[in-house]
């Protein structure tokens, strides 16, 4: 796998919208939290477009700026301004070659999942799971300390929940593999095309947000019937921010992904604060990760990049 380069202040952000519109905080916000940090930023034009209603702008440009960020030289690294909808149908789009010759750092969540796996697997790229640019707008300090320990060091890192959380173990265990995955819903919807998820020897992450349960209990079964659970070594399961029962008889996310783990017997572990969370994690997708479900303990190593 590709490190990208380190992030170093003064360093230039791209800031790219593969995906949904910004709703939620002012635009400029987000340029100007980037720049009190010391970056320089170039805002793309897709941050400020919109298209249909729920994508910004029309594919063409979301996918040329997506390019041309990794393509130009004066940019450091590139960011997604949120995720929403929209990364998927881009791929098709995509000159992957372009991204492999040009290794960056690449940062966001949800539905950038979809860029995760493609440029994971198309391009040998460690990419970053982790905020996207509008929370940077008043970010709090273990959402930042974990990004930038991220993308600026090469050293070995120990995911650390925030204190109020515990990591939960549903099945003792050790492994190691390079993590992969992401957003549930758009783990899934690779299943079937050319940019399915591989999880053969690696460990699988997944997060969701805002689904009723027996949707994830769906999708999780969806993974199962693909032989994805099988192929991997371990599983790392994430936030499920909002994930509600329809009814309070309706078991729990805990319930459907602790049957997943005692089916399948590896390493498992639950409630990893990466997601939809705040504060959020960040996870260093393709990276070598060690997983010690037993103590409850993550840790990424960069030796293999």
């Amino acid at each position: 796998m590709i490190l990208p380069k380190r992030l170093k202040k003064g360093d230039t952000i791209g800031v790219v919208a593969p995906s949904g519109h910004l709703r939620e905080v002012n635009i400029d916000d987000v340029e100007k939290s980037l720049i009190e940090r010391g970056y320089k930023v170039k805002m793309y034009e897709s941050c400020y477009s919109v298209d249909r209603g729920y994508l910004s702008g029309n594919d063409e440009l979301r996918a040329r700026d997506l390019q041309d960020a990794f393509e130009d030289e004066n940019i450091d690294a590139v960011f997604c301004i949120r995720g929403g909808y929209g990364a998927a149908r881009l791929l098709d789009l995509i000159d992957f070659d372009i991204i492999k010759n040009n290794p960056k750092i690449f940062l966001g969540l949800s539905d950038i999942t979809a860029l995760h796996i493609a440029f994971n697997q198309k391009c040998d790229l460690v990419t970053y799971h982790g905020p996207v640019g509008r929370r940077f707008v008043d970010m709090d300090e273990y959402t930042e300390q974990s990004v930038f320990k991220n993308i600026s060091t090469d050293c070995a890192i120990n995911f650390e929940n925030p204190k109020c959380e515990e990591i939960i173990t549903l099945y003792d265990g050790k492994c190691q593999g390079e993590i992969v995955g992401g957003n549930l819903s758009l783990i899934n919807t690779s299943l079937g095309t050319e940019y399915e998820i591989n999880t053969k020897d690696k460990i699988l992450f997944i997060e969701e947000t805002s689904e009723y349960v027996y949707n994830v209990d769906k999708m999780i079964n969806h993974l199962h019937m693909s032989g994805k659970f099988e192929d991997c070594k371990g599983i790392i399961f994430g936030d499920f921010d909002n994930c509600r029962k329809v009814r309070d008889e309706d078991w729990s996310v805990e319930e459907i992904v602790n049957e997943i783990a005692q089916r399948y017997k590896k390493p498992t572990i639950y409630n990893l604060q990466s997601g939809h969370c705040l504060p959020v994690g960040t996870i260093p997708m393709g990276a070598m990760c060690y997983l010690d479900a037993t103590n409850k303990t993550v840790r990424f190593d960069y030796s293999n990049c």
